[in-house]
């Protein structure tokens, strides 16, 4: 079974408490719910991780080439910020698809550049928790080809 890893990024386990006019109120645990049951439609399992640190990001996408056939990936803050993650999507040679779920283009303008999408597949923002279930939907669709 084609196997996908979805990585939350740094404040994401805060989901439904922190700023819900921005993020939504539904929960990391409800997103996760849903990425799974979206998944089993598609015909594809799912591995869900989250961390706050940057290092360790970037040590499971080194991994994931060995366990995965794609990843999907809201970096939270380290959109802006972050090279080594950049990198690590590069260097694992597998399709990647960022996920937000505020519009990053309509907030702060030093959200606007995104270190990860030219190493990604395709970036899906402004659906609140839907992002997710898009995400889970395009990865599904491209690894099928």
């Amino acid at each position: 079974m084609t196997k996908v890893l979805l990585i939350h990024g740094p404040n994401l386990n805060l989901l439904g408490q922190r700023e819900p006019e921005v993020y939504g109120k539904a929960t990391i645990e409800e997103i996760n719910q849903e990425a799974i049951k979206e998944a089993e439609i598609e015909g594809i399992s799912i591995e869900i991780m989250q961390s706050n640190h940057e290092g360790e990001i970037v040590d499971i996408i080194g991994k994931a080439k060995d366990n995965f056939e794609g990843i999907i990936i809201n970096p939270a803050a380290y959109t802006h910020t972050s090279v080594a993650i950049r990198d690590a999507i590069s260097a694992a040679g597998i399709p990647a698809i960022e996920v937000h779920l505020s519009n990053i283009y309509a907030r702060e303008e030093f959200r606007h550049t995104s270190l990860i999408a030219p190493v990604a597949l395709g970036q899906i923002s402004g659906f609140g928790k839907y992002s997710y279930i898009l995400a889970v939907k395009a990865i599904a669709k491209t690894l099928k080809k």
